[in-house]
């Protein structure tokens, strides 16, 4: 809604459109504000942020995959095998 009022204000003004949105003038410029201004963010916003990231990067040391490996435990590849939990390598 931010980037739509911010594309009309122009022409319509923002409270004229904030009339017509559900949106609070007041929400929309401190809005404005943290998107001029990242430090007016809040705390939580901000260590969502770190967070993320350190989820994206042990994500990629993971070859970017979710879970535990699994290996199929049998004598051959054309037998069905039970599904172990892979130990975990050391390196």
């Amino acid at each position: 809604m931010v980037r739509f009022i911010d594309e009309h204000r122009d022409v319509y003004g923002v409270e004229p459109i904030c009339e017509v949105l559900p949106i609070a003038p007041s929400t929309y410029f401190l809005q404005s504000a943290r998107k001029a201004n990242p430090e007016l963010r809040p705390e939580r916003t901000k260590r969502d942020e770190e967070l993320s990231r350190e989820v994206q990067r042990v994500h990629e040391e993971n070859y970017s995959v979710y879970g535990a490996k699994l290996r199929r435990c049998g004598s051959s590849s054309s037998e069905k095998g039970s599904r172990r939990r892979a130990a975990p390598s050391s390196g």
